[in-house]
Formats: C-alpha cells, structure tokens, sequence
C-alpha cells in the first residue's frame, strides 16, 4: 500500500475519522459507519489498522470528558465476554479473508443500520428489558469480537446497554471507558497479525488532528442539541453502504 493521492480516499476517508470522532464525544452509534465508508476506498483489514491508534487517541478525550458518568455493573459484565471476543478475533483472523472482512462488515452496518431504524420507530424503552448477567458478558464478547475484526462493536454493545435504560450521559460514559479498554487489548493481537505498517501509521498521522478537533466537538456539541438527527442520516447511510459493500463482496 503506497499513501492514496485520489481525492475520493481523502474526502471518504475524512469523513469516516469526523464520525468516529463525533461518536467518541458522545453521539453514540455515528462511528458504526466508520469502517463500512473506509471499506469502499481501502483494504478494511489495513483500514482497521489505520484507525486503530486514531479511536486509542479519541478514547483519551472521552474518557476524560465522562469519566464520572459510568455504570460499573455494565463494565463488569461485559469487559470479561470482550478480551475472549478479542481473542477469537486474534486466533481466527489469519482463516478469515480479505473479501469476508468487507462482507462482514457490510452485513454489520446494514443489520445495524435498519436496527436503529427500527429502535428509533419504537422507542429505547421498547429495548429495556430485564436479563440475567451473563447475557452482558455474551454481548460484550460479540462486541470485542466484531470490534477486533472491523471496528464495529457498537451494535452489539448498544443491544446490551440499550436494554439498561441508562440515562443518557452514563451510557456514553460507560461507552467510552468499555472501548478504551477494548482499544488497547486489540493492540496485541493487531501487532502479531502485522497489520500495522509504515503506510498505515503515516495516514493515522495525517488524520491525528481531524480525530481529536472532531471528538472534542462531539463532547461540547451532545450536551447541547439532540443527536436524533445526525443518527437518522447516518442510520441511511450505513445501510446504503453496507447494502454496497455485500454487493460487491457478491460480485
């Protein structure tokens, strides 16, 4: 992989880093989009490994903003299920090709996609329903999993959190500090399998100030306006997308 000089990869790919940005600052389920944008202008596994230290850099910054808003029940029950996802992540990544990653995380977004749709037609309370413990734990294992794999263990983590009804600045907290954490377990696993390179690292540099100027955006901007907006066009644009990327994995 040499550094992209196509216009398109700069706009698409910048994108992507101001929506994990955003979400990282607090509105929750924008970064699900992030991975599926970077699979139509790159290889998602290299893709992964660009954003790596760029989400480790934003986790900082949230962390720090909510770090007395969490629930420490939700963390318990799932940061365990999410350092076995990781690694079933590590153990099978080498079996699992390129074409699969991008259908996977086509088939992710788009799923996710209609979910919110269909959350947001019912309303978060229809999703709070009681459950035992170790269904926390299973979600957090899906979610380091998926995480591992295509930076997308927002869903499953939210079909957990959700169920909570945590109010909505502990639920962001809780977020933050669960991925911080899922963040730097996958670097391990990330340097054994090789996936970062000296072309990775320099677009993670490139993109460094976008990730920060956007997660500090997202922390002053969700205590101020209602994200049901944002989420409603990115909802779309993860299914357009992810619809996209099974098609051509298909193809």
């Amino acid at each position: 992989m040499s550094i992209p000089t196509d216009p398109l990869f700069w706009l698409v790919a910048g994108l992507a880093v101001l929506l994990v940005g955003l979400a990282k600052g607090g509105f929750a389920g924008l970064g699900a989009a992030s991975m599926p944008l970077i699979a139509l202008v790159m290889d998602p596994v290299q893709g992964a490994a660009m954003l790596l230290p760029i989400l480790m850099a934003q986790d900082a910054v949230s962390v720090w903003s909510f770090r007395k808003e969490y629930d420490r029940a939700l963390l318990w029950q799932m940061l365990p299920g999410a350092a076995l996802g990781i690694f079933l992540g590590w153990l099978f990544a080498n079996s699992v090709s390129t074409d699969a990653v991008k259908g996977l995380v086509g088939f992710i977004a788009l799923a996710f996609g209609l979910y919110r749709l269909i959350e947001n037609r019912l309303g978060t309370a229809g999703w709070a329903i009681a459950m035992p413990g170790w269904v926390g734990t299973f979600w957090g294992g899906v979610a380091g999993f998926t995480s591992h794999v295509a930076h997308a263990g927002g869903p499953p983590f939210q079909i957990w959190a959700l169920s909570r009804n945590l109010p909505h600045t502990i639920f962001i907290g809780s977020s933050a500090i669960f991925f911080a954490a899922v963040n730097y377990m996958k670097v391990p696993a990330y340097l054994a399998l090789g996936q970062f390179t000296a072309e990775t690292l320099w677009l993670t540099l490139l993109f460094m100030p976008l990730a920060i100027i956007s997660t500090i955006a997202g922390v002053i901007l969700v205590r101020r306006i209602s994200p049901a907006r944002f989420h409603l066009a990115i909802n779309l644009l993860m299914i357009v997308v992810g619809a996209e990327l099974i098609r051509e994995t298909l193809l």
